[in-house]
């Protein structure tokens, strides 16, 4: 199993693209940069131990947030068919820097999660993971129902991120929280 303080998943290969070996990336970066430069990134099938491999080359599909991309040694079709549905990842030490009020989402997890009720602040929970292959979620422990909710990481949501002083504010939908 990977640990989420070493590693980051920022792209899912979905496919291949033409005989020559590319593989098409469906990417979970904001980051383009990281399927269009040149250099290491890591492979990884399941829960297996990630694979040290270059990335020669890449380009983004016009109009999609698709990437095409080329790995040393992987020239052939029936390679890339191979590499189907393993994950890029990169260490969570080669994070990019960020400008003021941005952050990286890897540091939501842990946050403690707060309600405005009453006009007060309610401590309900902590982020405990991320869910990203589709939309961004934030996988909350809530702590009077010890149980797990999914919630939408939107700005309507969650209007307020404070990494500064770990916590973050949700304002849920009616409902949401009993899901």
């Amino acid at each position: 199993m990977i640990d989420n303080d070493e590693w980051l998943v920022v792209g899912l290969i979905t496919s291949c693209h033409g005989i020559n070996g590319q593989v098409k990336v469906k990417s979970l970066s904001d980051f383009e940069e990281r399927f269009l430069k040149p250099g290491m990134r890591w492979l990884q099938k399941e829960n297996e131990t990630p694979s040290k491999i270059e990335l020669t080359s890449g380009f983004k599909q016009p109009g999609k947030d698709t990437f095409v991309i080329k790995l040393q040694g992987i020239n052939t079709r029936n390679l890339a068919e191979q590499l189907k549905k393993h994950k890029i990842l990169v260490k969570t030490n080669k994070l990019p820097e960020l400008k003021k009020q941005e952050f990286h989402l890897l540091e939501l997890i842990n946050l403690q999660v707060k309600t405005l009720e009453n006009n007060e602040l309610k401590i309900i929970g902590k982020v405990i993971n991320l869910e990203n292959e589709k939309n961004n979620l934030l996988v909350i422990e809530l702590f009077k129902k010890q149980r797990k909710v999914l919630v939408p990481f939107v700005k309507e949501i969650v209007p307020i991120v404070d990494i500064k002083n770990k916590f973050l504010i949700i304002n849920p939908p009616k409902g949401l929280l009993e899901l």
